[in-house]
């Protein structure tokens, strides 16, 4: 995938890292990557912010696919203004979520909240801020919040898959120290003057579990079992399988800078794992508790109705 690069250069978007020569590593500054899509005066288009954007309507154009199929728990209007709820949620509780889970010092700094565009977005409080958005929207309608977030849990790995991708593009939360074949030597990994080591494209290993597969496994359970007739189980999967994904990750990613001597890292468990715990025992709960929520659904939008 080709983009026009600031500089005139053509920046290539990569899926997944080309295995390096048996003699070196890659390297990140030889792949052309660029922050930047484009400049325009005062305005930059980056590739996270187009991952963001990207996510919300991919998300959207699949949501209406799901509610399309019987039994679907909102109507096309509901779709329509889900996403402005959705994508608050997520602008919202990722940057809240950020300054509570890794960097408190910013409360001390208001300004510096409010400075989006510096980076800085946890995905765990993306989902508290959405699931506050979803059930705020369901009650407004009179609609099932817990039938409504399966099928949101659905759309979600859009946004993961392309928001992975750009902070490889960004050259920014990469891996451990390591010598596969595929490792990447990034840039400004290490102090100015020391041998830079290449290092583990945890980028892409999350953007393949928390996206791909986690979107192949919730398309199969939608469209080839009665999941969506369980009211909690495809969240439940979802949650189960998205803290398992970041919990294996988190082994080959570099631990954040901020915890370094703290009971964090004394434990030898990053943050994003401790965060993955409550997720991984709330999906569990959800999917075996789902059988017993199993009512007649009667479709919000559509004709059939499903017993």
């Amino acid at each position: 995938m080709q983009a026009a690069h600031p500089w005139g250069k053509p920046v290539i978007l990569p899926i997944l890292a080309a295995a390096a020569p048996a003699t070196g590593h890659i390297r990140f500054d030889d792949l052309g990557l660029h922050p930047d899509i484009f400049s325009i005066g005062f305005f930059t288009l980056r590739w996270y912010s187009l991952a963001y954007i990207t996510g919300i309507l991919v998300g959207w154009w699949y949501l209406l696919r799901l509610i399309a199929a019987p039994g679907a728990p909102m109507a096309r209007r509901h779709a329509d203004d889900l996403v402005f709820y959705a994508t608050l949620g997520i602008i919202l509780g990722g940057r809240i979520g950020y300054v509570l889970f890794y960097a408190p010092e910013m409360i001390l700094h208001p300004i510096r909240i409010l400075r989006l565009w510096d980076g800085g977005m946890s995905f765990h409080g993306g989902v508290i801020g959405t699931s506050i958005g979803l059930i705020l929207f369901a009650r407004k309608h009179g609609l099932n919040w817990l039938r409504v977030h399966d099928y949101i849990a659905c759309c979600v790995p859009f946004g993961l898959f392309f928001g992975r991708l750009a902070n490889f593009v960004n050259g920014e939360l990469w891996g451990k120290p390591a010598n596969v074949p595929w490792a990447i030597v990034f840039d400004r990994t290490v102090p100015y003057g020391v041998p830079e080591p290449a290092r583990h494209p945890s980028q892409l290993y999350e953007a393949g579990l928390e996206g791909i597969l986690l979107f192949a496994i919730l398309w199969f359970a939608f469209w080839k079992t009665k999941a969506r007739y369980q009211p909690g189980r495809l969240v439940g999967l979802f949650v189960l399988g998205y803290g398992i994904a970041r919990f294996i990750v988190e082994f080959f990613r570099e631990p954040d800078a901020q915890f370094r001597g703290t009971f964090i890292e004394a434990t030898g468990i990053h943050m994003g794992q401790w965060l993955c715990v409550p997720m991984i025992a709330g999906g569990l709960y959800l999917i075996l508790t789902a059988p017993k929520r199993r009512v007649r659904v009667e479709p919000t939008w559509g004709t059939e109705s499903v017993a």
